[in-house]
């Protein structure tokens, strides 16, 4: 079998398998397939010993199929299993690096509504699923009364990826012109219009570097090479996880971090806590930027 072909088999089983039901219509739409196409498929199934369920004109395969029951119980969780689970793994230390990836991977089972569920509460729920199906439609949205570090005002903006836990949206701003992000927990209420997208083709999400700082689309980013003692070593890894790809070990009291960054807030705010267990000297622009740092608050 070829691999477009598998692949498309895949994704038909994934939504036939899902949370949420589908008509041949529903699935035609979301695969770009045609009618015809997704029922050759259907047949291919059947013929594979796939049991086949219609009901209120959607299709699903049944997971008691045979076949089918031994992967179903090795791959599917019911939403009560997801939410033990994300509890479990929330309990986990922050510290251990393992913890993201047992979330994303978990995470990765589930369609994006059943996703927000077990993860956004309270208010921005609604509004986290009124993005989703945004982004799904490709429709234009207002954040309401949206907080930014210096105004509270709507905001008309084309929605189309999420950060790590819902906690951003990427969005194209259409009075600024550019993409932006903006945080989900400053947002007052979501209003869907009846505008779709236009100006898909210049969505980009944006680079966020392991100090979490974020850096526009396209925007230059800024190399750091800079020495780390012990504590500096333990500290980084304990607070920003995600620096260990970058750091390589020069002996065994010494270790290497080197690596791009949005800007040089984040990993300047880190050092000037640790100024005697970090060296800069590799790092000339850092470097100069500390030195501003301290000469205005200590003149």
């Amino acid at each position: 079998m070829d691999q477009p072909k598998l692949e498309r088999l895949l994704r038909l089983m994934k939504l036939l398998t899902g949370n949420v039901e589908y008509s041949v219509d529903d699935i035609a739409e979301r695969l770009d397939m045609s009618r015809r196409t997704i029922y050759r498929y259907i047949d291919s199934f059947r013929e594979a010993g796939f049991v086949i369920k219609k009901s209120r004109g959607c299709i699903r395969l049944d997971k008691e199929s045979p076949h089918f029951k031994d992967i179903s119980q090795l791959v599917h969780f019911t939403e009560e299993e997801a939410v033990i689970l994300r509890r479990a793994i929330e309990s986990i230390d922050d510290t251990n690096l393992l913890k993201q990836n047992l979330k994303r991977k978990l995470y990765s089972v589930y369609d994006s509504h059943t996703l927000a569920d077990t993860i956004v509460k309270g208010r921005n729920s609604s509004n986290v699923h009124s993005l989703i199906e945004a982004m799904e439609n490709k429709q234009q949205v207002v954040l309401h009364n949206y907080q930014s570090s210096r105004s509270i005002r709507d905001r008309r903006v084309e929605p189309f990826a999420f950060t790590t836990n819902y906690v951003n949206v990427w969005c194209y701003d259409l009075e600024d012109n550019r993409c932006k992000i903006f945080k989900t927990a400053r947002i007052d209420s979501v209003e869907t219009t009846a505008e779709s997208w236009q100006f898909e083709e210049q969505h980009r999400e944006g680079f966020i570097d392991i100090f979490r700082m974020i850096a526009q689309p396209e925007a230059a980013l800024i190399p750091i090479n800079i020495r780390l003692g012990r504590l500096a070593y333990n500290l980084i890894l304990e607070e920003y996880p995600l620096s260990e790809k970058y750091i390589s070990q020069v002996d065994e009291s010494h270790w290497q971090l080197e690596c791009k960054v949005a800007n040089l807030q984040g990993v300047a705010r880190f050092v000037v806590g640790l100024l005697d267990d970090i060296d800069i000297s590799n790092s000339p622009e850092l470097k100069q930027y500390i030195t501003n740092y301290i000469n205005q608050y200590f003149k």
